[in-house]
């Protein structure tokens, strides 16, 4: 005999005096691994169960770098004009003007300059999230201007790429962002101000061959894809499946590309050693 017994049947509690999880409340892996998101953010957006590495933004990051989130960001208020009138589905401003209101950022790059172990330091960060982390104007010229404050003040910087490559709405003028951060990281070199790069995931197309890949330092996230066009365009083009884990921050590193794989847990301070290395 059951030592319970229902006396009624079904579910009695009422619609409105339902609890559920709040969305959001709960993060998977790619493997499956489930992680409550305030342990997430805790462990620098790391899962502690894989190791899976999650995408993050500047917000993410500058909390991670800038001794106790203390920072001065760096021309705030930039955002894209439409020089070449472009549209596509809808006209170029009104796909920045959602974005901006989707994401809370003004472009898909912040620059900011604070302390990193008390090393003073100018950070630019992409965001993959404003139109894929795409280069646009307005992101080679923040990154000119964050260049350009390293240079006055004789510190170092270090650029964080996420990016899905050039931004397909500015055409040749986003190309031209591929010179023009070229030649001011060139004047950071004749000073002999450090330089150190970090590729997250994903970068690719022109980031990844201009300003992602000059580094005094190239150094990456684990599993991070790297690479300028992508798997399936490389595949068709040269007729041949590509090698296991291709483009990935491993197969890089492999080959000579990276300096080394960070685990974002210890990224600030490698980052710190790695500066006063190079002071």
């Amino acid at each position: 005999m059951s030592w319970f017994k229902r006396k009624d049947k079904g579910i009695q509690t009422p619609t409105e005096a339902k609890k559920e999880a709040p969305d959001g409340l709960w993060f998977k892996t790619p493997s499956g691994k489930i992680v409550h998101t305030r342990e997430l953010k805790n462990n620098a957006y790391v899962s502690p169960e894989d190791g899976y590495h999650a995408r993050i933004g500047s917000r993410e990051y500058f909390e991670i770098l800038f001794d106790n989130n203390k920072f001065t960001e760096l021309d705030p208020e930039m955002e894209s004009a439409d020089p070449l009138k472009f549209t596509d589905s809808k006209p170029y401003p009104d796909r920045i003007k959602a974005t901006q209101s989707k994401t809370d950022l003004k472009d898909a790059v912040r620059t900011a300059y604070g302390k990193l172990n008390g090393i003073d330091i100018t950070i630019a960060c992409m965001d993959f999230n404003f139109i894929g982390g795409s280069m646009g104007s307005v992101v080679g010229e923040k990154i000119a201007r964050a260049i350009d404050h390293s240079l006055k003040e004789k510190i170092a910087f270090l650029m964080i790429s996420k990016s899905g490559g050039a931004r397909m709405m500015e055409a040749g003028l986003s190309l031209m962002q591929m010179a023009k951060t070229s030649a001011k990281l060139a004047l950071l070199s004749e000073e002999k101000i450090p330089y150190i790069s970090l590729l997250t995931d994903p970068t690719t197309g022109g980031v990844t061959a201009s300003y992602a890949m000059l580094g005094d330092f190239n150094i990456a996230e684990p599993g991070a894809l790297i690479g300028f066009a992508g798997p399936r365009v490389i595949r068709e083009t040269i007729g041949k499946d590509l090698p296991k884990g291709f483009q990935s921050a491993e197969f890089v590193l492999e080959h000579g590309f990276l300096d080394f794989i960070v685990d974002r847990r210890n990224l600030k301070s490698k980052l710190a050693i790695l500066l006063k290395m190079l002071q």
